[in-house]
């Protein structure tokens, strides 16, 4: 069953040519939804694996994708990605290509794979959920800002928040430590992307059983310049180096960022903070952060095959 929302940024055009293209390539399509409210999304699906469908593929953005997670969970069916939204972070992870034709081709090649699916207090995510700075930005980034300037919305709404954002306390608790931290972002990540790709960490996979981690100290705390022009100025700096390195990973190096990986994780936050995941705002701290290993089968490109010695 094929599955689009209409509301994600190339939602409307991608219908057709996603249901042509898979048509075209032998994908037997036995039922189809062009939704124009994404709210119905996880009903539709539900019902459709009750009627025996075993192939739900979804046309939407990184939202859509983990909104409609519940009903494909414990179920014996494969998720095919058509990565219609504006960061595509999970298709992005899973090497999926951000053509229809090509996410299309994937599909029809039939090669799946599991991986790993994320819990905050509960709710499913698969890329990452962040406190701080990246979810002031998710805040900032409304439908039609996407819709209108597209990927460049990220560093838009990054802009406008940067200079607003102040640094806050976390503590940090595992199974085995226990970290207390001044911070301007903190970043739990199932996959390797979030942010319209940015890295959570150069090593993090959907797979690997484990929660990446990483978290940007506030300079002008340690400095005691906290709520100072200067202390902000510092902060700033720091932001902006970090942000330099996200996109190829090197910031895991940078002094003013922590990382850690786990299983589990407990957030709590001072002031209380909201929480975003995968583009969604979800709830405020405390937020419990756990791993269902293997709990998603995907359709993925199939590897290429190595050449003997």
């Amino acid at each position: 069953m094929l599955v689009v929302n209409t509301k994600s940024r190339s939602g409307q055009e991608a219908f057709e040519a996603a249901r042509q293209a898979l048509t075209t390539q032998g994908v037997e399509l036995m039922d189809c939804h062009a939704l124009t409210q994404p709210r119905r999304m996880p009903q539709v699906l539900s019902e459709a694996v009750q009627r025996g469908a075993r192939r739900i593929l979804v046309g939407g953005g990184d939202g859509t994708l983990s909104c409609v997670l519940k009903p494909l969970l414990g179920q014996n069916v494969t998720l095919g990605v058509l990565p219609l939204g504006t960061g595509n972070d999970f298709a992005r992870s899973l090497g999926i290509p951000d053509t229809i034709e090509a996410a299309c081709a994937v599909i029809a090649q039939g090669y799946s794979a599991r991986v790993d699916v994320g819990l905050a207090n509960g709710r499913p995510f698969l890329n990452a959920a962040s406190l701080g700075l990246a979810t002031a930005i998710a805040k900032r980034l409304n439908k039609r800002l996407k819709q209108r300037i597209g990927k460049l919305a990220y560093p838009v709404a990054a802009a406008a928040e940067v200079w607003e954002h102040q640094p806050f306390h976390v503590r940090l608790k595992t199974s085995t430590q226990e970290l207390e931290l001044d911070v301007l972002q903190l970043v739990v990540g199932n996959g390797r992307y979030h942010g319209a790709g940015n890295m959570v960490a150069p090593d993090a996979a959907l797979d690997d059983r484990v929660l990446h981690v990483y978290a940007i100290t506030a300079p002008s705390v340690d400095a005691g310049r906290e709520g100072t022009g200067l202390g902000h100025l510092q902060d700033l700096s720091t932001l902006a180096r970090v942000a330099f390195s996200l996109r190829n990973g090197e910031h895991v190096e940078h002094p003013s960022v922590t990382t850690l990986q786990t299983a589990r994780l407990l957030v709590e936050a001072e002031p209380s903070q909201e929480v975003n995941a995968d583009g969604e705002l979800i709830g405020r701290t405390p937020m419990r952060f756990e791993l269902m290993p293997s709990a998603l089968r995907v359709f993925v490109p199939a590897p290429e095959p190595t050449s003997p010695n």
